[in-house]
């Protein structure tokens, strides 16, 4: 089990006891990561502790903050077992679910996610996520599932693999979809969080929402050029007809003062066009950056982090 956290001391302990009598009942050898975004409360004193009386508890202690996409991701790839399940320190995830996120990986599923019925947030926050869905489901280059909150198992060839792409801005949840893998869903109501506040308020969610988009939509930068075959086409229709006109002896300046401007537009998209195909291709290269830089692990005896191991 992978856990991030961020200034959890209210639910840490408590989340690490359910998760672990959750494991022992189904499992017979596991292991819980706790990786923390550089907390400003006791959140790492007491994973200390935790990870002093317990072996089977590691932590990960990064030297920032690195946001909601790479620290998670960073913590899953350095779990080593043959399942890794993702949630959160809050209980927003319930561990009561392993369960059968494990019944349906020994099924045959590689990928499990938790697929969020609903949820109890603001109008303006509702709007925002279910706007971004809509958008993502229409023009995602891939299918993404709706209410998919990363809460999820994962298989270790999942894992790996996805590892291999080194994404310096992972939208896991997107990912695990993209690549295809056999995918089972499990509709849940997310309960509130049982301790402290959310992290997420609107410019988390709307940056969330961007770096989602922008990793599951590079199609989106061909836009400019489709647009500006459109443009062109049109265009061409009000030169020509400008030019009929004044064949005829009618005035040409009305679709001149049009097609000329929607001309100069066309080639204008065209140009822009061509830089965001040459921006998606560069993303198609690393930069070999790794997602996160740790100040600090306990528990991983004699390991390197998987961030620094490049095929």
């Amino acid at each position: 089990m992978v856990i991030p956290c961020f200034n959890e001391e209210e639910n840490v302990r408590a989340i690490h006891a359910e998760v672990k009598a959750v494991a022992e009942r189904h499992a017979t050898s596991y292991e819980i990561i706790f990786i923390d975004n550089q907390s400003q409360d006791r959140t790492r004193d007491l994973l200390r502790e935790i990870c002093a009386a317990d072996p089977h508890t590691r932590a990960i202690f990064n030297n920032r903050n690195y946001g909601q996409m790479r620290s998670p991701t960073h913590g899953i790839y350095q779990a080593r077992g043959d399942a890794v399940i993702g949630m959160c320190a809050d209980f927003q995830d319930p561990p009561a679910m392993i369960g059968e996120f494990l019944r349906l990986w020994r099924a045959g599923a590689q990928v499990v996610l938790a697929q969020r019925r609903s949820e109890k947030t603001g109008p303006l926050l509702h709007l925002i996520r279910r706007g971004g869905y809509s958008f993502l489901g229409r023009f995602a280059d891939y299918p993404v599932v709706p209410g998919a909150t990363g809460f999820g198992l994962f298989d270790r060839a999942v894992v790996e693999e996805l590892a291999r792409w080194n994404e310096p801005e992972p939208f896991f949840r997107g990912m695990v979809v993209e690549a295809g893998f056999r995918l089972a869903i499990v509709p849940f109501d997310r309960p509130q969080r049982a301790a402290g506040e959310t992290k997420n308020d609107l410019g988390t969610l709307v940056d969330f929402a961007i770096s989602g988009i922008a990793g599951s939509s590079k199609s989106l930068l061909r836009w400019p050029i489709k647009g500006s075959v459109y443009a062109g086409v049109l265009a061409v229709l009000l030169l020509c007809t400008g030019l009929g006109a004044a064949l005829l002896g009618a005035s040409a300046w009305p679709f001149l003062s049009f097609g000329v401007p929607m001309a100069m537009f066309a080639m204008l998209m065209l140009f822009v066009g061509l830089i965001g195909e040459q921006v998606r291709m560069i993303s198609e290269r690393t930069r070999n950056v790794p997602l996160v830089i740790e100040e600090e692990r306990l528990n991983f005896v004699g390991e390197r982090a998987a961030a620094d191991v490049r095929p």
